[in-house]
């Protein structure tokens, strides 16, 4: 069975040990949710997960497979939403989601996700045009415009209203109802079936 792991990760950042001794593992139809206060290490692991840092001490793994060794491949199979929303000013909605879908050999289901998260009718808009909201819906769309197995997604109800985070809700459980993997930090309680709880205070010596 593919699963995800940390094994003993110790990260770094800002001039001391955000976290250390941190153990995780998610496999298919997963939810992992991040808990902590702000300077925690939630943005941190995710990066992590990512491949975006490296970790001083301890392993990712892919399977049976060390991420670091293939990282090509690991960005191929992760979808990371963080706190900027990357949209083009000057392309339609549209054009933005169907440049991040191509980068991921997609392009055919552009429509199909801008109607997962309500944006449909903005699909010719420029993306200098759109609200913090609209931009985040369109941010969103491309984790189900290009699948990928796992979803790595930052405080992904940022701005978003309760329609939209209801929707983006209901991604997550088609993309888990396929195998699909989900972890990801949030001060929203999503309310997601069977989800499991990584509480990074127990993994740092962090006081707010």
């Amino acid at each position: 069975m593919t699963s995800f792991t940390g094994a003993g990760l110790t990260c770094f950042r800002g001039e001391r040990v955000v976290f250390s001794g941190l153990d995780f593992c998610v496999e298919p139809g997963d939810a992992l949710v991040l808990r902590g206060p702000n300077g925690s290490g939630k943005t941190s692991l995710l990066r992590l997960m990512a491949g975006l840092l490296r970790p001083i001490a301890g392993e990712l793994s892919w399977a049976d497979g060390p991420i670091a060794e293939n990282p090509d491949e690991h960005n191929r199979r992760i979808h990371f939403v963080g706190h900027l929303d990357a949209v083009k000013p000057v392309l339609t909605v549209a054009e933005n989601l169907g440049f991040w879908a191509k980068l991921r050999g997609s392009g055919e289901t552009v429509g199909a996700a801008l109607e997962t998260f309500g944006i449909g009718h903005l699909a010719e808009v420029p993306g200098r045009y759109l609200s913090a909201g609209q931009r985040r819906r369109l941010n969103l769309a491309r984790i189900v415009a290009a699948p990928t197995p796992l979803w790595l997604l930052d405080e992904p109800t940022t701005a978003l209203d309760s329609d939209a985070v209801s929707k983006l809700v209901a991604a997550i459980k088609m993309h888990r109802s396929g195998g699909g993997m989900v972890i990801t930090s949030t001060h929203t309680d999503l309310h997601l079936d069977d989800e499991r709880i990584l509480n990074l205070s127990e993994f740092t010596e962090f006081t707010q």
